[in-house]
């Protein structure tokens, strides 16, 4: 689990709330029904229009990505990469259909199932970039939705406050009803601000953070597969490789690989 956004967005509302609204005694008075339905309603049911019902299940599944994280861990599968190279060298490519059934992850899966089948370099490269491309343009679809709710929801707070003027506006010789109608226009605002802001802003971050580690990580297993497919060197498959990390990860791969080496 990776609770820190929800550990942040319920901070930010602690902020507001505790220091921001000065006292938690006037919480209340930035409850108000009618603005919750102009804001909350109003973009959940414009989103409801703009998406056709199959997206919709979707949805869920990425918004969980949110708290729920799969962790890439990128050393991890170029080491299992170069234990690949290495038996291939040793043993045939042939002799990695029996280690297909230890791969949890479905794209390595396919990729060295190609390789051992003798699928041609550029039919592999072909057939893996394609599913990287389907992958991306789900992603990108789903962050367009939460981007849609960051938009939506301070173009809603506007229409609030637009309607909050007009009905006070309409009703100045009634003081009982200004008060109510400027609450609308003005806390209509402060909800758009808080969709945008404090939930939608967030969680696109985190999926566009969650998306570029899923594309390195399906770089990585893609020139790997390539590598392991023309018989490259398993110590060339290596420094190949190893581009992709950090230097203090490069390192610990290396000592990890020659530790494995001198057997010690």
């Amino acid at each position: 689990m990776d609770l820190n956004g929800i550990i942040g967005i319920v901070l930010c509302f602690v902020v507001l709330g505790v220091w921001g609204m000065g006292s938690v005694q006037n919480i209340p008075l930035f409850i108000d029904a009618p603005s919750v339905a102009i804001v909350i309603g109003g973009t959940f049911t414009a989103l409801v229009a703009g998406y056709p019902g199959n997206f919709w299940k979707t949805v869920p599944g990425f918004a969980k990505m949110f708290v729920v994280a799969r962790k890439y861990d990128i050393p991890e599968t170029i080491s299992l990469i170069i234990g690949f190279a290495e038996q291939a060298r040793r043993e045939g490519i042939l002799a990695l259909e029996n280690s297909l059934e230890k791969l949890d992850d479905q794209f390595l899966k396919k990729g060295i199932q190609l390789a051992v089948d003798g699928t041609e370099k550029a039919k592999i490269e072909e057939i893996l970039e394609a599913e990287k491309e389907s992958i991306e343009k789900r992603h990108m679809a789903n962050i367009a939705f939460f981007e849609s709710m960051i938009a939506m929801g301070p173009s809603f707070g506007m229409m609030g406050t637009t309607i909050g003027l007009v009905l006070m506006l309409k009703n100045m010789s009634d003081p009982s009803m200004i008060g109510p109608a400027m609450a609308i226009a003005l806390i209509t605002t402060f909800y758009g601000s808080i969709v945008a802001n404090m939930i939608g802003w967030p969680m696109v971050t985190k999926l566009k953070i969650r998306h570029t580690e899923e594309m390195e990580e399906k770089q990585v297993m893609l020139e790997g597969i390539l590598a392991v497919q023309a018989g490259e060197n398993p110590r060339m498959v290596q420094y190949k490789l190893s581009a992709y990390l950090k230097p203090e990860d490069r390192a610990k791969l290396e000592a990890s690989k020659d530790k494995e080496k001198t057997g010690r």
